[in-house]
């Protein structure tokens, strides 16, 4: 339990529990409260970035006849995915860097920690069906039109973008009804399940195995599919004639390795943090958590206005 953070005046401390105080008390950089305004200005850049260029992506791919495509429909969920991500995060934020307001409502830290998981899910789901995408187009591109169309993407996305919330939604009421004691305090500016069942004064085995099944049958699972897509691209992409022919071929898989990179790299980070540094400093565990949630947001736009030629071109005659 992180009590190693200097407790707010708020904070309800139960010696044995008795009734569950409503209020969590949130944190920010332990230590560096004096320059937390300035902090917020790095925060505020990184989510104007990603709130500003996913609403970009999503406007153009909307407005351009010409990316009414399947794979431009993946981008849209990818855009739409890290634009949720991004505001899932962005009241708590707002609230500590800047009106220095730590306290909020377990049932606001409910709906945080649910938006935050359920966009995360999403986007290992987008990011897979993504892969899948550029499986086919590579390995059978003369059947690339009939196997995959958008309202086939759109059904499908729909379907595996959805499986997290819906698997998500038990373990995250399920909080509610546990009792909870000593200093309520997470070591974040923002609300994780894994963080808030460790407060919990009782047995929490379900939650905890369901909350690693339902990791390892998503993420982990879509981190395996992926995985052994790019390894049939290689393997299809290494059999061409020549050199140009799989640098063109492996070129249209660039946007989408980054993006996978961008993702999955952070976030096993994170996992490998909370289960093995538990001795680590605090600012280990802030700046994996920080990283993982506001970088891909913000990156992703910027990968695929940079490698996507057709979104260039868009950007091109905009500015032109």
């Amino acid at each position: 339990m992180p009590t190693q953070y200097p407790l707010h005046p708020h904070i309800v401390l139960l010696s044995n529990f008795t009734q569950f105080s409503p209020m969590l008390y949130l944190t920010g950089f332990p230590g560096l409260e004096t320059v937390e305004h300035w902090i917020f200005i790095f925060f505020f850049l990184m989510y104007l970035v990603a709130i500003s260029g996913n609403c970009f992506i999503l406007i153009i791919i909307k407005t351009s006849p010409r990316l009414h495509t399947p794979m431009y429909y993946l981008l849209s969920f990818l855009a739409f995915t890290d634009l949720g991500l991004s505001v899932s995060t962005l009241p708590t934020t707002v609230g500590i860097f800047w009106f220095k307001s730590h306290g909020l409502y377990f049932g606001a830290c409910q709906i945080q920690m649910f938006c935050i998981h359920s966009f995360s899910f999403m986007e290992s789901s987008v990011l897979l069906v993504m892969s899948f995408d550029r499986f086919v187009a590579i390995c059978y591109p003369l059947r690339y039109s009939v196997i995959i169309t958008g309202q086939r993407v759109v059904r499908v996305g729909l379907i595996v973008i959805l499986r997290g919330p819906v698997a998500l939604l038990p373990i995250v009421l399920l909080l509610k009804a546990f009792p909870y004691c000593g200093a309520q305090v997470l070591s974040h500016s923002f609300c994780l399940h894994q963080e808030v069942i460790q407060l919990a004064c009782t047995d929490t085995t379900f939650n905890n195995l369901y909350g690693l099944s339902l990791v390892v049958f998503t993420v982990m699972l879509d981190l395996v599919l992926i995985a052994l897509s790019y390894g049939i691209i290689l393997h299809t992409v290494a059999r061409l004639a020549s050199k140009e022919e799989q640098l063109r071929a492996f070129q249209t898989c660039t946007s989408h390795l980054c993006a996978v990179l961008v993702f999955f790299v952070p976030m096993m980070g994170l996992s490998l943090v909370h289960r093995f540094g538990k001795h680590a400093p605090p600012a280990v565990h802030l700046l994996m958590a920080n990283v993982y949630l506001f970088v891909p947001p913000m990156l992703n736009p910027i990968i695929y206005s940079i490698k996507t030629k057709e979104i260039r071109h868009v950007i091109s005659k905009l500015l032109g």
